[in-house]
């Protein structure tokens, strides 16, 4: 399993023109706290059950970084009732399949079943959270599994230390300044009392949402759920109390080698305000008029007008408590790393002086609306959806008015978060250059 980072890519892309339909869903909590949201679909005899934590990378002591992502591995390894290694294998032969991945503020798991075998995905779920097998053997399997993912994910992939550069300059304090995947060294010094322990924290049912979704009678569906979630016990309630960042008021330049690339990057990170709040879809606005597709300005300028880039990226990776939106740049021939921030910053600029045109303004709602229409065009897709929103926005009915709020923002809003948040006093720099050759 895969950890699916949000990486430095473009956000959005321009598809074909869609009604939005609404979602419907029905919620109910059980008397330990678990939150259950069930959506109807029987337009296919297909079902997915997922769940997701309130626990991700952020989540845990600074001298254990990676529990997160490694329990996202490790409750696959088996229950009481579930025989080691036997977790992935009931799930194809029933004719489903599954994954799971993990963010610095969740972690997710799904299965998709066909519809009649929906009792075996609840049936599973309630085993990882009601008694899993968390042994030494299932702990040391699982560390040669994460060193091997570190390895092909990061320490030997192009450009695969992008977003712990970012992280650990962007963020001094906030648990944001750790990688996801962790450290692991503090994994090698674990001890199994100590994943226990994390697991009795987090993962209780009155810190984590159960979705439901598709070929499903509503009625039905909520007895299993009681049936098979009702005896997991509550939880301690979860606080969370992390150190403020101090704002960044000049700019702080950085630099950093990676051993597997040959083309240098420019990077230029600001810290935002987390993925909840209007500024935040805002600034998703402004990421995508300078990124999003061929069409956007700095593909047009950098890259088809005046070639100087191979590459040109601005992204709003959003998380809960500090966005970060991050520019990203691969030189064509000898320009400059300088100088491609340079005409980045001039386009930002025209941002900030005046209004975006109302023909741009205009394909950016299209793009909105294709990207809204297209998250919502899978049973799999409004599962993570109602689960995401639920837990990390504090409202589920987002699923439904999310391009309502896009919708609304104006011309001016664009400019003014623009002149707010996108100075270059207000950024980390940093130069990715490839390692030199030792002589």
């Amino acid at each position: 399993m895969k950890n699916y980072l949000l990486a430095l890519a473009s956000l959005l892309c321009i598809g074909q023109q869609a009604i939005a339909q609404e979602v419907e869903f029905k919620e109910f909590d059980l008397d330990n706290g678990l939150h259950v949201i069930m959506h109807q679909d029987n337009t296919a005899p297909v079902v997915i059950t997922s769940v997701m934590y309130d626990v991700g990378g952020k989540d845990g002591d600074r001298e254990r970084t990676g529990f997160a992502h490694f329990f996202e591995h490790l409750l696959f390894e088996g229950s009481e009732n579930i025989g080691r290694g036997e977790f992935m294998k009931i799930i194809p032969a029933n004719g489903g399949t599954f994954n799971a991945n993990t963010s610095q503020d969740r972690t997710y798991y799904y299965e998709i079943f066909p519809s009649n075998k929906l009792e075996l995905g609840l049936w599973l779920e309630s085993e990882r959270m009601l008694h899993p097998v968390i042994d030494q053997v299932g702990v040391d399997t699982q560390n040669e599994v994460v060193k091997e993912e570190k390895r092909q994910s990061y320490d030997n992939r192009p450009y695969g230390g992008l977003l712990k550069t970012i992280g650990e300059n962007l963020f001094k304090v906030h648990p944001y300044k750790d990688e996801n995947i962790g450290k692991l060294e503090h994994l090698d010094a674990a001890t199994l009392e100590e994943f226990n322990a994390y697991f009795d924290k987090y993962y209780v049912p009155n810190n984590a949402v159960l979705v439901i979704a598709g070929d499903i009678d509503y009625d039905k569906t909520k007895e299993l759920v009681e049936d098979y979630f009702s005896a997991v016990k509550k939880g301690p309630e979860v606080v969370r109390d992390f150190p403020k960042e101090t704002p960044i008021t000049e700019t702080i330049k950085a630099t950093t080698y990676d051993k597997n690339i040959q083309i240098p990057a420019i990077i230029a990170a600001y810290r935002l305000p987390g993925q909840a709040t209007r500024d935040a879809y805002v600034l998703d606005m402004i990421s995508s008029y300078l990124s999003g597709g061929k069409s956007s300005v700095l593909y047009k300028k950098l890259i088809d007008e005046k070639k100087q880039a191979l590459t040109v990226q601005a992204v709003n990776i959003g998380q809960v408590d500090h966005n970060i939106f991050a520019l990203f740049a691969l030189p064509l021939g000898d320009v400059s790393l300088e100088t491609l921030l340079a005409e980045i910053d001039e386009e930002i600029v025209k941002i900030q002086d005046d209004l975006i045109s109302e023909r741009d303004y205009q394909k950016l709602l299209n793009q909105f609306e294709s990207q809204f229409v297209s998250s919502n065009s899978s049973v799999a897709g409004i599962a993570s959806s109602l689960a995401t929103y639920y837990l990390l926005y504090g409202d589920v009915n987002i699923i439904n008015n999310q391009l309502e709020t896009y919708r609304s923002i104006t011309r001016e809003e664009i400019q003014a978060a623009a002149k707010k948040y996108l100075s270059p006093n207000q950024r980390v720099e940093i130069e990715y250059l490839p390692t030199q050759d030792e002589k």
